[in-house]
């Protein structure tokens, strides 16, 4: 979840559903910066009467069904994706809760699924996620497949990025599509200049491992496998926060000790009165759930994480609101998104949540109080930038004492 970006998209070509976008995909939230003047929506919904906070049971995935009508069959083990589809429409379809098929799948909420990918519907202990095959080379000219990239293909022909975009009248930003003929140009890349590394990302020096990426990988799934950092991957591969990973394309994982390294000084600001006025709703609405003050801290700066602590009505993707919560993963629709007490009861959770099992709140996260400040937050956000949320803990203790 992050604020607004724009690309522009050059020469599109072919037909059909994107493949993938060049690049490599880190879904990367963002802090918009706190002395922003933005106008903030403080006309939203009134606030429901206040319940009781002990943590929701989400249901079982054995109860799932494939049929949302009858529901007199289970649902399948696993799903190919088509056209149109959403995670969350392909739970709902099934009965199932999206943060369950998001979890065992490895996916985020800002994660991008193509059409025919393969989705796992039950858990991973009883029906393994499998791999998509790689396509097979050509000689002159490719057929791009689904899960293709200009840089897997030009990996695969032993050729360049630049010298496909040139041969194809592409750029960097354009998209490429299944069904599409690309035409391959042999220009070797020269011996003795490294590459881009945009094109051929250089590994870490202290790392030594490898990952090779699977459909629903994410930078921030393979970061915590490999028990490192989004940050320290980044580093190791020349990506960045716009950047897409892709099936079958290889990341170099930097060791552990990186995560040291990636610490960041704790962040400080002054709240303007819009500001203020959402935190202390923040505030007001956990004090009447019962929610701790560490709860409510952890909700004060994953707020300011995500949107500055205001109420944007934009955002990465159709990211919405205090928290950047998006209508296409089940967090409700833009209208009840926008809607301030709404969407702060459906990041706290619990058995009041207006959102129901579509979205998995800090109260419903098992142990979230023994949890770590930035990992807490994490559970419920599953942001690129999870270090994030732990630059802001001193600072909301503080703005809980003064707007409490």
């Amino acid at each position: 979840m992050r604020p607004h970006t724009r690309r522009s998209h050059a020469r599109h070509a072919g037909i059909g559903v994107p493949a993938a976008v060049f690049g490599v995909l880190a879904s990367a939230f963002t802090a918009a910066p706190a002395t922003a003047s933005l106008p903030v929506d403080t006309t939203g919904a009134a606030d429901r009467a206040q319940l009781g906070a002990a943590p929701r049971a989400l249901p079982p995935a054995t109860a799932a069904v494939s049929d949302p009508v009858t529901a007199s069959t289970p649902a399948p083990s696993s799903y190919t994706v088509k056209a149109g589809d959403t995670v969350s429409s392909i739970a709902a379809a099934f009965g199932l809760a999206t943060v369950d098929v998001l979890t065992w799948n490895d996916l985020g909420w800002r994660s991008v699924i193509y059409p025919g990918q393969t989705l796992t519907l039950t858990s991973p202990a009883t029906a393994p996620r499998k791999k998509t095959p790689s396509p097979a080379p050509a000689t002159r000219s490719h057929t791009v497949v689904a899960g293709d990239t200009i840089f897997a293909i030009a990996s695969r022909y032993d050729t360049t990025v630049s010298a496909i975009l040139t041969a194809n009248d592409l750029s960097r930003d354009s998209i490429i599509y299944p069904g599409q003929s690309i035409a391959i140009s042999h220009k070797a890349q020269p011996a003795p200049a490294p590459a881009p590394a945009a094109e051929k990302p250089a590994p870490a020096a202290n790392s030594g491992k490898t990952h090779i990426v699977v459909a629903g990988d994410t930078v921030f799934a393979i970061a915590q496998k490999y028990d490192t950092t989004v940050a320290a991957v980044f580093a190791a591969n020349g990506l960045d926060a716009a950047s897409i990973i892709y099936p079958g394309q290889k990341l170099s994982v930097a060791a552990p000790a990186a995560k040291a390294a990636d610490a960041s000084p704790a962040k400080t600001a002054t709240l303007n009165a819009p500001q203020a006025e959402n935190a202390a709703l923040i505030i007001r609405i956990g004090r009447e759930l019962g929610v701790s003050d560490r709860g409510i801290a952890i909700a004060l700066a994953t707020a300011m994480v995500e949107s500055g602590m205001r109420n944007l009505d934009w955002g990465d993707r159709d990211s919405l609101g205090l928290f950047q919560q998006r209508p296409s993963m089940g967090w409700g629709s833009s209208e009840q998104i926008m809607d301030r007490g709404r969407s702060i009861r459906v990041f706290y959770g619990g058995p009041s949540d207006p959102n129901g099992t579509n979205s998995r709140g800090l109260l419903d996260i098992a142990g979230w109080e023994k949890k770590s400040f930035t990992d807490a937050a994490q559970s419920v956000q599953i942001s690129a930038y999870p270090d994030r949320y732990g630059q802001w803990e001193a600072q909301a203790y503080e703005w809980l004492a003064v707007h409490g």
